[in-house]
């Protein structure tokens, strides 16, 4: 069998490999917010900071390993739709998050500017996507010109948002009815699991992790590559939806543990952080793929992906510039819209790919 090839397995077996690949991501990703909210606590580094560049690197692992090998074996289509699925779905899990916070609407809780200017920077990079898939990449030999500036925007943004939240140049006035932000003494009980151990230890935990979760990604991207081929759904809907979603299972995993433990800045950086990480992932695939620049076998459905993911991500922003904390189903209305929004995108997506 061909390493690059899962489909001779059969739908069955790659169901099965597809469902253990994404309970180890999974579990792997819920620990990894444990260990990396034990790591700002020792080293006083920020919510933030941790959430966006730390937790969304190692989280990303899914889509490195996605990327890379659809690109290898010459599916530039799942390589791009992948990325730009799992930028949707993890504005989504905002959502998520919502629901597991229950009593306030998350973006209600969040006091600091820092979160805000992550996602302005989200919309850009998405920006710069559309114009790329709209005018056409143009080689630069092993890779593409829009494809290069997204990776430069990506450090860029990193570099920007890390600044700007050591500036602090304005906060939101907190609530009374609302929860401090600042780090508590102890933090959870969600946290013992890190609390007690040396920041080397933490750290080989953390690599572990994100070695596990850079497997089971592989493993995602190949049976989701064959559950394509053998469903006949196509590449598009099957990247944007599935292999999406199961790459974003870190993301969730640890969204959900940072909410638990009340790191609700962390939550957010994680997806944005990873979000822009993603679109920088472009690169990659266009230094894997053996052919002309991935962005040049974009086309609408591609830039209706990447639209989908500027309207969510603009959904929650009026969510943390409005902090109005009101709920319904256990979510804020921002996080309902955003529901409704990527229900709807969906399905013109796959009237678009038919």
């Amino acid at each position: 069998m061909n390493l690059g090839d899962f489909s001779s397995l059969g739908l069955a077996a790659n169901l099965a490999i597809f469902m253990a690949a994404a309970g180890i991501v999974w579990f792997s990703g819920y620990k990894l917010a444990q260990y990396l909210d034990a790591i700002a606590d020792k080293t006083g580094l920020s919510e933030a900071f941790v959430g966006m560049l730390l937790m969304g690197t190692i989280t990303s692992l899914p889509e490195i390993a996605a990327v890379s090998t659809s690109a290898y074996i010459g599916n530039a289509a799942l390589a791009t739709n992948n990325l730009l699925g799992s930028v949707s779905i993890n504005v989504v899990l905002i959502a998520v998050a919502d629901a597991v916070l229950g009593r306030d609407a998350i973006t209600s809780t969040i006091g600091r500017p820092t979160t805000i200017m992550q996602g302005v920077l989200v919309i850009i990079a998405l920006a710069l996507t559309i114009a790329a898939v709209l005018a056409g990449d143009v080689s630069l030999g092993l890779f593409g010109a829009w494809s290069l500036a997204l990776l430069a925007y990506a450090i860029f943004a990193f570099w920007i948002s890390a600044r700007y939240g050591r500036r602090a140049p304005w906060r939101v006035q907190q609530r009374q009815n609302h929860e401090p932000e600042q780090r508590e003494e102890g933090g959870s009980d969600q946290s013992e699991d890190g609390a007690h151990r040396s920041l080397t230890t933490l750290a080989l935990l953390t690599a572990l992790c994100a070695a596990t979760i850079l497997v089971a990604g592989f493993g995602l991207a190949q049976s989701g590559d064959a559950v394509a081929k053998l469903t006949g759904l196509g590449s598009g809907i099957v990247g944007l939806v599935l292999i999406g979603f199961a790459t974003s299972l870190p993301e969730l995993s640890s969204i959900v543990s940072a909410v638990r433990l009340r790191r609700y800045e962390m939550a957010l950086g994680d997806v944005f952080g990873t979000n822009i990480l993603t679109l920088g992932l472009i690169f990659l695939a266009d230094l894997v793929y053996a052919g002309k620049p991935v962005l040049n076998q974009a086309g609408r459905f591609e830039a209706i992906a990447a639209t989908l993911g500027i309207i969510l991500t603009g959904i929650f922003l009026i969510g943390l510039l409005e902090r109005a904390n009101k709920t319904f189903l256990r979510m804020g209305y921002d996080a309902l819209a955003a529901l409704l929004t990527f229900a709807v995108g969906v399905m013109l997506l796959y009237f678009v790919q038919s």
